[in-house]
Order: structure tokens, then C-alpha cells, then sequence
């Protein structure tokens, strides 16, 4: 058996093994310490080998798929090694031989498809890059649904689009194994590098033609070399990971850059578009906006924002469902009540044509196209748009199959076919007669023991039942001679005769005691074949199912939108092919849920950038903590929302097309390859001064902080003139540099605007509103006090900065920082002056309380009165 092992082993030195003995799955050797390890159970000693204790570990069959998502999550790959037959099969070949045992599977981060190991409402992507001839084709499969696709990439925007994927696994070849790397380490995806052959362009469109079920890819379109190239490397990888069994996917989809709004790595970051800067989902956007019903739904409400749509037709019909649903809310609201109760049909169809699913996928399916069925009956006769028209006739489904499912399953099948009962009665008349035998055998034991006494004339006839001689007819021995002579006897057979009876026994019970015996499992191998047979007639629909699954995902997300809509006062935005961007009375999505939480109403604020110049750029000056940072993100997500196909949370919103959209927010550093926040900052600021055309929106956020004050005025100033000459794009600026206010009447659409403060009595307290103008304070020192500052500290701060305003002013900062005592000689702390005590302290500390009566304490308060007067 160990040879066995270390055999199996050795063709898959990089995974561990899960060794399938019995009703465990054992592991041996390096893999038994490393899985006990990261799995936290007891590791054991099993036997010698060369002189040494083998280490062993091992986990149940039955719950092996918990212990897989562990591994999984700590960076392991699995091959799964199972017993491919029985004990008893392995001895007919002789007492000694070992049972035969075969990897059926290689459990990766790419290759999930049980619900257990899979986020519901998340795509879990396998994506694969190649090159050719200095072309880049990326390729990305989610085998849980079947979806596959490819695009052109350059490798300059290959960061950017596997960040819009967030695939968990990345096949590369070897030769660009390096490159990925840091890539993945970032997006947090395993890279797992394959053999250049396996990218083979040529070779690998005649694999790609065998796993579509295709004579040639032209059917699907036309791919560049590099693309072909990057599907190959999915394909081979699926191959080696599967065992051969593929997985049904979809025909691949060609995507275009040009269809969708880009984002890179930095921007989806900072926006929080679908996690959140402290990670997990709670705070970012699709966590506020998510309405969606059902796990397609919501995969495809996260796909949207990924990718919003650049194509003006596309948007406007999105728009026109929405609109047509929110007009309609009772239809709305008996829509999402079905679609509750749709399943994951993707998924289901995607385990049973692996063989990894069982009877509740079957009925998962059948339930699918039940509402389905229910659904397009409550659109049937609504005057619909044509998105949501299209979408109503994807909803017919296969009657023939949806008949046959509804048939053959009952209302809750088990999780395993190896279980059974999951055939309905009435299905099959052998199926039938089987269950009777294994449940009701005494039943019919007893009517056959009625029929023999009558037959026989002995009334105290009896079939009984003993571990010798199985179930046999006994009769006293009274009446032996009448069961031993002529006509009985030609039908009862003498087994054996005891002191007061005689046990006998016919061929009609023998052959009732082995059909009782052999019920159960009779029952079972009925039960295995249809459902071999409904698994094969479901997979033979697979196309119309996707589709199906597909136009019930579109109407899900329509709904949700409609419902986001109705809950938050969103608008419907007016799309234009122009460079438009008017927003009235524009909100943050995320602050306003999370401020609603706590009853603060969220300040509206409008943003229009006008395109009367050759760009359209708002210099946004004001405090700290005043909203700035807040203000640009709401308007780069009310963009991205009204081109994902939703409504705004605006009063009203004109916009032209974004082609792109960059964020320059916050600041972080990246120590693990040596890059400061500022350095971190200006990589980030040169992708997009090197990147955006006249058609993006960019917002940028305090662009030159961590360096000398001259060095980052000088570096922001000349941050607005590129992007006002060269990329000519609509921008929002936030910066604490007055001095670029200056640029509003130097160049043409360049336009200030300010976050407005209210002081009183040296405290400030934030507006949260922007007007147009310029600040001509920041504010910092009171924000510092807020911040908990040591008075001692702000006081000195506030000495310091008056002493600079004015040297400023006056035009002598040189001579100035000569003057001040933080740069000549180390000013020695101000003994903090001691505090005057006020006449009404000083009354209320010589009070007695406890010795007033009633009419003294008024009479204090009177006093206590004037005093505070």
C-alpha cells in the first residue's frame, strides 16, 4: 500500500495528497505535518519506512470539504486520490492485492465548484495570461457557471484588468512566472506557472475546438494569437486539474477595453468598489447597493460595477428597465418575491456535468425553470422595454426536461444520489415494487403466510425467520403428515423437524426472501440509473439553461436597481457622447447609508464641470475633515453607477460618457518593495497623467503632501497644467496648496470651489457644502485640536503659524525662519500661566449641600444666578 502511495505521490510532488482509505482520507510523510499543522488536528505515526516512523494524519470522507476550504485558504493545492474499487473487487485478483486508487481531481484556488468551498455571490475565476509576438491575451473561466472569456490585453494594462477580475488563480507560462508574481501578490490570487507548450497558439485551438464541442473557433468569433494562446493555457490547465473530465463552458465571449469604462488597480482601491480599505465587503459600494435576490443576480451586479458599459445604447437600455419597474412596483415587488426562490442554476448544472453534484442539483433545476415559468407569467401582457422583452423570452425553458424533472424527483431530494430516495413514487413501477419489499416486507410475509393457511387449510400455519434457514413455513407436528403427503408435498420442501414442529419451505418464498433481501439495493441501482439518465438529459440542455440562468440574473439586477432606487431617492442620469458633467445635489452612497445609521442626514452638493475650455477641472480647497476627500469620491462613483446601468444618488445628473476613471485618494505606502506613501502617490499620479484621454474623470486628492512644501506645490502645479493642456479631461483637485487657486484665472475651465466652515470662538465646525470660491485657510490647527492635541501643543502651533502668515505676507519667509525660535535656538516650554479662578467656582466651592434647607438652596441659586451673570 505505501508503494502505492509514494507512486501516486511522486506525480504530484506540489500538492498534498489526500489518500483515500475507507471512510478517511490519510496523508503521509511531509504532507501529514504540514496538513496537521495548518488544520490543527492530532498527527499520528503509521509504520517504517527506510528505519523511520511515517507521520499520518487524516481527515473524514464526509466532511473533507470543510478541511479542503482550510487548505485551500492557506495557499495548499489537493489531489484528491480515491479508492476506484472495492476490497472485495481488489481480493478476487488475489489475497495481497491493493486496492486500486487513482487521483480523480486537483482541488486549486481556480477549480471550485462545491457550494462549500464558493462565496455565493462572487464570481470564483481562473484566469490564464499569455504572449505572443509581444501581444497579450488574457483568458478567465469561473468553472462554477461556465462563463469564459477572453480579451486582447497589453501588457501595460494587464494590472488593471486582473484587477477588475480578481481571479483567485493565474496560469502563466514559465517564462512570464516573475512578472506575475508581484501581480498576484497584490491582488492576493495564486500564480501557477505551466509549460510554454501548453500556451501552444496552434496546438492549443485544436484542444480549444474538442472542449467547445466546435469544428473551429471562427464560430465564436475571431481571436488574436496571443488570445488563443491564454484559452489554450485554460483549457490544458483544466485538463491537468480535472483528470480529464471537463467542466461546461460557456462559448467564449470576446471582450473589448473599449466596451467598458477602465479602472485600474489604485482607483477600484481607493473607490472601495467591492471591498472595503479595512477589507471584507461591509463599507464598500457594493455593499450599500446591493438589492439583488439571488446569487446570479448579485454576481452580475458585481461584474456591472467591475465594468461599467461605454456603449451609449447598452446604458440608456438599462436605464429604460429600471425606469419601467420603478413605474410599476407591484410587478416589481411579485418579481423579486419569485425570484427569492430561485437557485443557483449556473452552479447546479456546473457540479452535475462533473459528476460532483447530486439529486438536490437536479432539483435545483427543476424549481429554476418552475419560476422561471412563474416569472414569465408575470411579465406576460406588461408593456416592457425592449431589455426587459428580450430578457421575458429567455425565460422559456425545455418543457420536455422541466415535465421530467417534476416527475421523476420528489419535493426534497437527499444531498447524494449514493442515498437514495429521491426518485418519486409513482415514477417507476419496479422502483415501486422494490421499496415495497425493503419497507413493508412483513407486510407481505404476512400475506403470504394468509394465503398458505388457506391454500393449506392449517389455520395455525406460520412463516417465521432465523439466521440458518432464512424465512421457512412451520406447522405443528400434528400436521406433519398432511404436509408430507400428496398434494402438499409437491409444494412444500422439508427443511428441517423439531420435537413440536416441522419447517418446511417453497419457491415461491425462497424467491420472496431474495427479492426482500436484494430490495434495498435493487432500489438503489434503479435509483443510480435515472439519475445517470436525468444528469445526461440535464447536461444536454446545458446552453438553454445557461440562458435562462442569464436573462433570470438580468431581471434579478433590474429589479434591485429599481428597488435601490425607490429606497433611496435615487434619479434616472441623462447620458450623453459628449464631455458633460452635471451633478445636482449629488450624495456618497456608502457615507449616506453609514450616516443614515446613525439618523445624520448626508449634506447634497453639486459639481458641475463645464467643458467651455479644453478641460473642465474644479480646484478644491478647504480644511481637513471638512469633506473634500468624500466630495470627490461621490462623484466618480455617481459616474460609474450611471454608466453600470443604475440610477444616482443625485437630485439631477447630466453626463457625458467616461472612458476612464482615476483615483488619487488617501495615502499608503508599499514597504515590501521599498516605496514611500509619497513615492506610492507619485506612481499612482503618473499612470494617470501618462493614461487619461479627454474622455475621463479624474480626481485627485492633495497631490505633492510628503516632500518640502516648495517641492509638492511645484509638482501639483504642474500636475493641473498637464492635465488641463495635455490629457484635457474633467478632474476634481483637492489640495491644500492656495497658491493653485491662482490658476482659475490663468486658464480657461480651470474653476475653484471650496468646502465651506463656520468658526465662532476659535472652534470651527464643518458645513460639509461646497461653493464655488477659493479658501484662504486650511484650518489644520484647529483640527489638530480636535484631534486631542496637548493644548500646550496648539497654542505654540498657533504662534508659530501667525509668525509664518506674516512673514509671508510681508514677503520675507526667508528671513522669517531665521526669526522664529523653533529654527534658531530650541524655544523652552511656556510655563502655562495658572488658572484665575472665577467668582462662581469659588462660591460653589465653599457650598454644603448636605446642610441647606430648601429655602437656602433657592436662595443659593438666585445667588449662583447672578454671579454666572
Amino acid at each position: 500500500m505505501m508503494a502505492q502511495y509514494l507512486e501516486i505521490k511522486a506525480a504530484h510532488p506540489d500538492a498534498l495528497l489526500f489518500y483515500r482509505m475507507g471512510d478517511f482520507y490519510e496523508m503521509f510523510f511531509d504532507d501529514a505535518v504540514a496538513a496537521a499543522e495548518a488544520l490543527d488536528i492530532a498527527l499520528t505515526k503509521r509504520g517504517k519506512h527506510q528505519g523511520g516512523d511515517i507521520p499520518m494524519c487524516g481527515v473524514p470522507v464526509h466532511s473533507a470539504e470543510g478541511y479542503l476550504l482550510t487548505l485551500i485558504r492557506k495557499g495548499f493545492r489537493v489531489a484528491v486520490c480515491e479508492q476506484m474499487e472495492d476490497p472485495a473487487e481488489a481480493k478476487k485478483r488475489g489475497a495481497k492485492s491493493v486496492v486500486r486508487r487513482a487521483v480523480v481531481r486537483l482541488v486549486t484556488p481556480g477549480t471550485l465548484t462545491e457550494d462549500t468551498l464558493l462565496e455565493a455571490r462572487r464570481h470564483n475565476y481562473l484566469a490564464a495570461y499569455a504572449e505572443v509576438r509581444g501581444a497579450g491575451g488574457l483568458a478567465w473561466v469561473d468553472i462554477s457557471t461556465g462563463a469564459f472569456h477572453v480579451q486582447p490585453v497589453p501588457p501595460v494594462r494587464l494590472s488593471a484588468d486582473l484587477a477588475r477580475l480578481a481571479p483567485r488563480e493565474i496560469v502563466v507560462p514559465e517564462a512570464l512566472d516573475a512578472r506575475l508574481t508581484a501581480i498576484g501578490a497584490d491582488l492576493g490570487a495564486a500564480v501557477t506557472p505551466l509549460a510554454g507548450t501548453a500556451f501552444d497558439s496552434v496546438a492549443g485551438e485544436r484542444r480549444l475546438c474538442d472542449a467547445l464541442g466546435a469544428e473551429t473557433l471562427d464560430a465564436f468569433g475571431s481571436f488574436g494569437r496571443a488570445e488563443v494562446a491564454a484559452m489554450a493555457g485554460i483549457v490544458e490547465y483544466l485538463e491537468l486539474t480535472q483528470k480529464g473530465r471537463m467542466p461546461l463552458l460557456q462559448p467564449p465571449q470576446r471582450e473589448s477595453a473599449e466596451r467598458a469604462m477602465q479602472i485600474d488597480a489604485a482607483t477600484r482601491r481607493n473607490l472601495e468598489l467591492t471591498q472595503a480599505m479595512a477589507g471584507g465587503r461591509e463599507g464598500s459600494l457594493i455593499a450599500a447597493v446591493d438589492r439583488t435576490v439571488t446569487a446570479a443576480g448579485a454576481r452580475l451586479l458585481e461584474r456591472r460595477l467591475s465594468a461599467p458599459s461605454r456603449d451609449l445604447a447598452t446604458i440608456r437600455a438599462r436605464h429604460d428597465a429600471v425606469a419601467a419597474l420603478i413605474a410599476a412596483p407591484d410587478l416589481t415587488d411579485a418579481l423579486r418575491s419569485a425570484l427569492r426562490r430561485v437557485p443557483d442554476i449556473d452552479r447546479a448544472l456546473s457540479r452535475l456535468a462533473l459528476d460532483r453534484g447530486g439529486p438536490r442539483d437536479l432539483a435545483a433545476l427543476r424549481n429554476g425553470m418552475a419560476q422561471a415559468g412563474e416569472i414569465a407569467g408575470l411579465l406576460d401582457g406588461a408593456d416592457l422595454p425592449d431589455l426587459l422583452s428580450e430578457t421575458a423570452a429567455g425565460l422559456d425553458g425545455d418543457p420536455d426536461l422541466a415535465a421530467l424533472l417534476e416527475a421523476a424527483l420528489v419535493a426534497e431530494p437527499p444531498l447524494l444520489a449514493r442515498d437514495g430516495g429521491f426518485v418519486a413514487e409513482g415514477h417507476d413501477t419496479e422502483l415501486d415494487d422494490q421499496r415495497r419489499l425493503r419497507d413493508e416486507g412483513r407486510t407481505v410475509i404476512a400475506g403470504m403466510q394468509a394465503d398458505l393457511a388457506r391454500d393449506t387449510g392449517i389455520g395455525s400455519l406460520k412463516i417465521r425467520h432465523n439466521n440458518v434457514l432464512g424465512y421457512f413455513v412451520e406447522v405443528t407436528a400434528t400436521h406433519a403428515d398432511k404436509m408430507l403427503s400428496p398434494p402438499l408435498n409437491a409444494r412444500f420442501i422439508h427443511r428441517q423437524t423439531t420435537a413440536n414442529a416441522v419447517r418446511f419451505t417453497t419457491t415461491e418464498l425462497s424467491s420472496l426472501e431474495t427479492r426482500i433481501l436484494n430490495a434495498g439495493s435493487r432500489a438503489l441501482e434503479i435509483e443510480k440509473r435515472h439519475y445517470a439518465t436525468l444528469t445526461a438529459a440535464v447536461v444536454g440542455q446545458a446552453a438553454p439553461l445557461s440562458h435562462l440562468a442569464r436573462s433570470l440574473a438580468e431581471l434579478d439586477l433590474s429589479a434591485a436597481f429599481a428597488t435601490l432606487a425607490l429606497e433611496e431617492d435615487w434619479t434616472r442620469p441623462t447620458m450623453e457622447d459628449s464631455r458633460a458633467f452635471a451633478i445636482e445635489g449629488g450624495r456618497h452612497p456608502v457615507v449616506e447609508r453609514a450616516l443614515g445609521r446613525q439618523g445624520t442626514p448626508f449634506v447634497a452638493n453639486d459639481c458641475a464641470l463645464d467643458q467651455e475650455g479644453p478641460a473642465a477641472i474644479w480646484m478644491l480647497t478647504g480644511p481637513n475633515m471638512a469633506g473634500k476627500s468624500t466630495f470627490l469620491r461621490q462623484n466618480a462613483l455617481i459616474a460609474l453607477l450611471a454608466q453600470a446601468g443604475a440610477f444616482v444618488p443625485a437630485k439631477s445628473a447630466r453626463i457625458g460618457l467616461v472612458s476612464q476613471l482615476f483615483s488619487r485618494v488617501g495615502a499608503a505606502d508599499d514597504l515590501a518593495r521599498g516605496r514611500s506613501t509619497f513615492m506610492v502617490e507619485m506612481v499612482e499620479t503618473a499612470a494617470i497623467l501618462n493614461q487619461a484621454d479627454d474622455r475621463a474623470l479624474v480626481i485627485l486628492d492633495e497631490i505633492g503632501r510628503g516632500t518640502a512644501t516648495y517641492d509638492g506645490l511645484s509638482i501639483a502645479w504642474a500636475t493641473v497644467e498637464h492635465l488641463h493642456g495635455v490629457n484635457r479631461c474633467r478632474a476634481l483637485f483637492a489640495t491644500h496648496y492656495h497658491e493653485l487657486t491662482q490658476l482659475a484665472g490663468r486658464m480657461d475651465g480651470v474653476v475653484n470651489a471650496t468646502v465651506t466652515v463656520k468658526e465662532h470662538e476659535g472652534r470651527i465646525y464643518f458645513l460639509h457644502e461646497v461653493r464655488k470660491g477659493a479658501a484662504d485657510r486650511s484650518y489644520g490647527v484647529q483640527v489638530a485640536r480636535l484631534a486631542g492635541l496637548p493644548e500646550a501643543v496648539v497654542s505654540r502651533a498657533r504662534v508659530i503659524l501667525d509668525a509664518l502668515e506674516q512673514g509671508d505676507a510681508a514677503g520675507r519667509r526667508e528671513t522669517l525662519i531665521d526669526d522664529l525660535p523653533l529654527f534658531a535656538v530650541r524655544a523652552q516650554p511656556e510655563t502655562p500661566a495658572a488658572p484665575t479662578e472665577s467668582p462662581l467656582a469659588a462660591r460653589l466651592r465653599d457650598v454644603r449641600p448636605d446642610e441647606l434647607t430648601p429655602r437656602e438652596a433657592l436662595d443659593l441659586l438666585y445667588e449662583l444666578k447672578a454671579l454666572e451673570g
